[in-house]
């Protein structure tokens, strides 16, 4: 338990540091995150990442830190009306993405466990003039949200950072509606990772230490209640990875991959 919190608080520190910096020195799954040296533009990242050209002029200035591994809001399939929970929401970039999908008539939750987030958050939906949208400070073990009251889930990069991935999977199930669905780009292990590796607390805020291995991911989404599972993994996943931390050829060991399922 002890070590778990170890963990927690270093994750939240880190991305505490990053969100009163608005990004400036990058993070988790970031080109420029606190373990390599590289010096990829935001821009340049976030479409390595996925994100069009068009996407990144929708949000906020200072809401994209160029922190993922994916575009989870491109395979969730938005209609108007749906209500989106983000899990580890940032400074809001997906939920931007999401709000512009959903439309007037939908709403956007985002959930994180980073008071300096939750705030930045806040402060860039303010600016945007955007109503339907709401930012709460939790876990994502523990969503301060609604049984029942969700139609999907999308995520960023930050399940993989949970100390206790199946209470995740538990509480996302349990907010979800019936047939409601999750997409998520995550990183997941595709081979044993090395104990100096998973002992390294930069390269676990990395989102490269953290990761479950894929097919332990599938039981535990199954345990949870899932149906209708599907773990695909990026084209471009080794150049994605190895531009996080040069020099631990930690490509070797994970893969960013799209996690979808259906409640």
């Amino acid at each position: 338990m002890q070590k778990k919190e170890k963990v927690r608080e270093h994750i939240q520190n880190n991305y505490a540091a990053v969100a009163l910096k608005q990004g400036a020195d990058g993070g988790c799954c970031s080109s420029g995150c606190g373990c390599g040296t590289s010096t990829v533009s935001f821009l340049d990242a976030s479409a390595l990442i996925g994100y069009s050209a068009d996407e990144l002029s929708q949000a906020p200035e200072g809401a994209n830190m160029a922190l993922g591994c994916g575009n989870p809001t491109a395979i969730a399939a938005l209609k108007p009306g749906e209500v989106v929970l983000d899990l580890g929401s940032g400074g809001g970039f997906d939920c931007f993405l999401a709000q512009a999908k959903v439309g007037e008539t939908g709403y956007v939750i985002g959930v994180d466990m980073t008071p300096d987030m939750v705030r930045l958050a806040r402060k860039n939906a303010y600016e945007a003039g955007i109503d339907n949208m709401d930012f709460r400070l939790g876990e994502i073990e523990h969503l301060p949200v609604a049984d029942a009251s969700v139609d999907v889930i999308i995520s960023n990069c930050v399940i993989n950072l949970s100390v206790d991935k199946q209470q995740v999977f538990k509480d996302a199930y349990r907010v979800l509606k019936p047939g409601g669905r999750i997409a998520a780009s995550d990183v997941v292990a595709t081979a044993v990772i090395p104990e100096s590796m998973r002992e390294d607390l930069r390269l676990v805020a990395s989102c490269i230490s953290g990761a479950e291995y894929v097919e332990d991911l599938r039981v535990i989404m199954e345990k949870a209640g899932f149906k209708e599972i599907r773990l695909v993994p990026k084209d471009n996943s080794r150049e994605l990875i190895s531009s996080w931390a040069p020099g631990h050829k930690a490509e070797d060991f994970v893969a960013s991959y799209l996690i979808e399922a259906v409640k």
